[in-house]
């Protein structure tokens, strides 16, 4: 049995998705955040080192990184699914997207989330201070590149339904994450393709199906 160290409001949600995509059985031992720091509990750490989630037990293997997780489900229990044919211009694109989800992608938006983070955080006495540092740096760095991120993905998505072509796959999971965050944090679902894509993969049962067991999540 697969057991998936589920985080509240993480990237564990994926995973969740990929196994119900994949029909296989799975457990869920569930973390919460601490709700004043917003890190994982400490007893992530008797679980890996680093103490963040996802991460999966598959009897004696323990795996850590989304898309290490990914490609190890899809390898070793997808019987070719959710992957285009190996040699495909559709499997290079599937390539390039799967290291992207947490590469070009995530820096970014974690950026944004660091200066959303000091504008609402910072100690009341140099609140003006932090927030003048914060939109600074959205100005200079942050905003141009999620910008250019999100032109990136709606001219991707104008020229095809999913990121690796005309069909769903893996690739469309780990890009799952970037693009809600965006959408939540940067206005992305203003953009027609990329507002259509989160359509369909929200309609997909198996999306439906591991927020029933994984419950909501945020990524404000």
């Amino acid at each position: 049995m697969i057991t998936v160290h589920h985080l509240d409001n993480s990237r564990s949600q994926r995973i969740l998705w990929l196994l119900e995509e994949l029909g296989l059985p799975y457990e869920i031992k569930a973390y919460k955040r601490d709700k004043k720091t917003m890190l994982a509990p400490p007893e992530l750490k008797a679980v890996h080192p680093l103490g963040k989630s996802p991460v999966i037990t598959d009897g004696a293997r323990t795996l850590a990184e989304t898309g290490a997780i990914v490609d190890y489900l899809v390898s070793t229990y997808g019987d070719g699914r959710l992957i285009p044919t190996a040699g495909s211009e559709e499997r290079f694109s599937y390539t390039y997207w799967m290291y992207y989800a947490e590469g070009s992608a995530m820096t970014p938006l974690l950026l944004k989330l660091i200066t959303n983070n000091i504008r609402e955080r910072a100690p009341l006495f140099i609140r003006p201070i932090a927030a003048g540092i914060a939109n600074k740096l959205d100005a200079t760095l942050v905003t141009p590149n999620l910008t250019a991120n999100i032109d990136f993905w709606e001219d991707t998505l104008r020229q095809s339904p999913w990121f690796a072509g005309a069909d769903f796959s893996a690739a469309d999971i780990m890009m799952s994450f970037p693009l809600e965050a965006a959408a939540s944090r940067a206005g992305a679902n203003t953009k027609p393709h990329i507002k259509a894509w989160l359509a369909s993969i929200h309609a997909r049962p198996a999306y439906q199906q591991a927020l029933k067991r994984g419950g909501p999540y945020a990524y404000a």
